[in-house]
């Protein structure tokens, strides 16, 4: 059994066909591109039908949810803004979190599990920064505030690069989480399922002992998985949101 051609096959992205070409880069029509449209239009859908009232139990699901994280995660940190940045946040969230729920089923595509989706992310979070802090102080103010005040001027171009830096560092710390994190789960749950047929090429018996603990272990790191997805799309947007606020409200 190749366990790497496992991981390939199962976590990797998988291109279907060329869709065009802009200079040396060709585009590509991917699996984890395909389910990444698939997903936005599914929460689009889902989120749409809830704001109906058609089905009361999703519309207060969703509005559970949503009161929670307006209240309790964005005021404490926008307080007066809250409501211009709550779409965002809300989009990124449920965004995030049935990504990471479709990525559990099986033959379905773990897009956040895909370094360069996490990275989208992330860089729409430095984008938001920088539109925020432009937008509540202003670009001149904004700039001024990125260094700490009381400096001497010899060490403001060298505190501005750290702190640019800091940002950065931020956003790749956003990127890598996410994307660690997921896919670390499917990698231990796939290797738990895995050792029934590794043992099994030793031994019919060896093979056989560990189809129990083997599921069970594996199974478990799937259910661990349900709640490693909420949590990770809470974590995400809960940074976001802080790294958002300092730039609405530097002091």
């Amino acid at each position: 059994m190749n366990f790497e051609h496992i991981l390939e096959h199962h976590l990797l992205d998988h291109r279907y066909f060329k869709m065009f070409s802009a200079g040396p880069v060709d585009f590509f029509l991917t699996k984890h591109v395909v389910f990444l449209w698939g997903i936005a239009l599914l929460v689009t859908a889902v989120m749409t039908y809830a704001a109906s009232g058609r089905s009361v139990a999703l519309r207060g699901g969703v509005e559970s949810v949503v009161v929670y994280l307006r209240d309790n995660m964005l005021h404490p940190i926008f307080h007066e803004a809250t409501d211009t940045y709550l779409p965002y946040f809300l989009t990124l969230f449920f965004f995030i979190f049935t990504c990471n729920i479709v990525g559990l089923f099986p033959n379905a595509a773990a897009i956040t599990s895909n370094i360069s989706v996490t990275m989208a992310l992330a860089l729409c979070t430095f984008g938001l920064i920088q539109f925020a802090g432009v937008k509540e102080q202003g670009p001149l103010t904004y700039v001024a505030h990125i260094c700490p005040s009381g400096l001497p001027a010899w060490l403001v171009p060298l505190v501005f690069v750290i702190e640019i830096a800091g940002m950065l560092a931020k956003t790749v710390s956003l990127c890598i989480r996410l994307f660690a994190n997921i896919l670390a789960g499917h990698i231990v749950s796939l290797a738990f399922l895995c050792m029934i047929f590794i043992f099994a090429e030793m031994s019919k018996v060896a093979g056989a002992g560990v189809i129990v603990p083997g599921v069970g272990l594996a199974l478990f790191v799937y259910v661990m998985d349900v709640l490693v997805s909420l949590l990770q799309a809470y974590i995400f947007t809960f940074l976001t949101a802080l790294f958002v606020g300092g730039a609405v409200h530097p002091h």
